[in-house]
Order: C-alpha cells, then structure tokens, then sequence
C-alpha cells in the first residue's frame, strides 16, 4: 500500500467527539453511518451506545483507515459494524449493497485525519518532507505532483485561488510552471513550500505561507468539495422522518457548503412561474451549529477551526 507505514503510530484525537454522537443519536436501535472513519473515535463511541438491535456503517477513501478498523490490535470486532472502502458521496450504493435502505443518522467529520497529516509519505503536510502525494485514496487517482507536472499555469492558479482563497495564486502558478519548464518538476513537500514561500509576499501572522497552497491542492486532488456536495444530497434522501445528520468541517469552503445546503433544505420554495402550485416542502430543520469548547482546543490544537452543524429530517416528506 502506497505510504503505509504499519510500524509507526500516527495518532489521532477525535474532534467534538460526545458532542457529534450526542447529535445524530436518536434511537439506540437505529442504523447509523459514519461516512468519514478515520480512526474510529466517534464509531467507537457510537456503537458502545447502540442497543443489540443497533447497527453502524462505517465508510473511508483510505485504505489504511480500512485496514485500522479490520486488522490488528485496534480493529473493531463487532457484528453491528461493517466497514466499506469508498467514498462517503457513493453511500446509496454501499448502503443498497449492505441491504440497508434507511439510516436514523448520518456523520460527516471532513478534512484530513491527523494520521494522514503527520505520516510524510503522505504529502499532505508542509511540516515534513516526503513525496508531494495529497491522495487520501493511495490506490487510485492523481497525484498533486501529477498534476503540477501536466495543469498549465491558468489551471494551477484557479486550484489555488478557488480551494485555497489564496490571493497570490497567479504568482505560485508562474513559480511552479517556471521551475517545471527548467526541468525539474516539483516532486516533494519541500520544494513546493520553498517555492511558494518565494512567491507570497506577505504573510498571515502565525501562518505558513504555503498553508493555503496546500489546502488547495489537497481540496482538488481529493475533490472534496464536490464529494461533499453529494454526500449531503445523498444523507438527505437516505434518513428517517426524526434522522439526524452532523456534519464537522474545517475550513470556510466546506462550512459554506454545508450552511447553504442546510438553509436550502430548511425552508418552503414557491414556484415563481407557478404561483399557484404547492411550494417545495421543508425537507430538514437547522438544530445547531457548535464549536469545540476551550477545554478541547487547548487539549487538541487541530479542532480550533472546527464546526459542527446538526439537521434533522422532517416528519412531513415531499
């Protein structure tokens, strides 16, 4: 398996871990999901809650993530859970796989774990050197060396400037493509951090100035915007009238996705051109939006960006 490094203990602390479970647990007897694995705090917590009759699906891109959850001294030995190796927007088709048709909750803890950050041979942090990789699927798709050593320079500085908001993305593109047509493509987390350092003129107090470069790329390379979009669309039409959805993210492009989907979801639509038609029904209620506590982000770092945003579906279906 590219970048597995079974040796090493890269360790993980769940985000909003009682809070998240506390939120889409409604009924110990239910099916739930956990479309982002990880390493299984919050499945963990969630099944040791979950009546006999309870069930829990669990879904990861990750093949080491997998491999956590079925081998080893950590793997879960349960026969209410399943894991699946996917991506958590093709839900309905592992779902309709597993023979199950509804869920009473749905979790979605977005980004990237921090054993995925802290192995280098993943790529996808600036504080290691290792292989410029970013994939959180090593078994398929593109690289972000890949796609730096064939993306011309309008492309590379749309990924930047769109997943990463980063204001100087034209002068990083010039940079990358300029190093490239000198022969020596970027390949390392190394070299495209000296190279973006270079490029951005000025910097955020306390902030590296390749962390949006990084972002950005990862975002592309994983496509995790648009997985996003339709995870939510598919959770929507896979829970109960009274099932819950939570949904942890990260940063602000994730968090606005989720926010509008949400609020779209939330409320009546009259058709303008139909003035007489029954408007689209309220499909979800908003029930909250909560940030870690100043007790979790002094303990874990890493969840001072996090929001958590819970719906549940309504008893009165379209």
């Amino acid at each position: 398996m590219d970048g597995a490094q079974p040796d090493i203990d890269f360790a993980h602390t769940t985000v909003l871990l009682n809070e998240a479970v506390d939120a889409v647990l409604t009924d110990p007897s239910g099916t739930y999901l956990d479309g982002t694995f990880g390493r299984g705090g919050h499945s963990r917590l969630l099944l040791s809650r979950l009546s006999p009759q309870g069930r829990l699906v669990a879904i990861d891109r990750d093949p080491e993530a997998v491999l956590e959850a079925s081998t080893g001294a950590n793997r879960i030995d349960d026969p209410r859970f399943v894991i699946c190796h996917a991506v958590f927007a093709d839900m309905r088709n592992q779902l309709e796989r597993l023979g199950i048709e509804q869920l009473q909750g749905l979790l979605l803890d977005l980004g990237v774990s921090s054993p995925q950050i802290d192995n280098p041979e993943r790529g996808f942090s600036f504080r290691f050197n290792g292989p410029l990789d970013m994939r959180m699927d090593t078994t398929r798709g593109e690289s972000a060396a890949d796609f730096l050593a064939r993306a011309d320079e309008r492309q590379i500085a749309e990924v930047i400037r769109d997943y990463g908001e980063e204001r100087f993305a034209v002068s990083i593109a010039k940079a990358l493509v300029a190093r490239r047509e000198g022969g020596s493509p970027v390949r390392s987390t190394n070299e495209l951090s000296e190279i973006v350092a270079r490029a951005v003129k000025t910097r955020e107090p306390g902030q590296n100035p390749a962390t949006r470069t990084f972002q950005a790329l990862r975002i592309f390379v994983n496509a995790e915007l648009e997985e996003l979009a339709q995870g939510l669309d598919a959770g929507l039409h896979l829970l109960k009238p009274g099932g819950r959805m939570a949904v942890i993210s990260f940063h602000s492009l994730e968090d606005r996705i989720v926010k509008n989907f949400i609020a779209k979801e939330s409320k009546e639509v009259f058709d303008r051109r139909a003035p007489f038609a029954p408007p689209k029904i309220m499909r979800l209620k908003a029930l909250a939006r909560i940030r870690p506590g100043e007790t979790e982000t002094r303990r874990n770092p890493r969840s001072r960006s996090a929001i958590m945003r819970v719906a549940e579906r309504l008893e009165s279906l379209p």
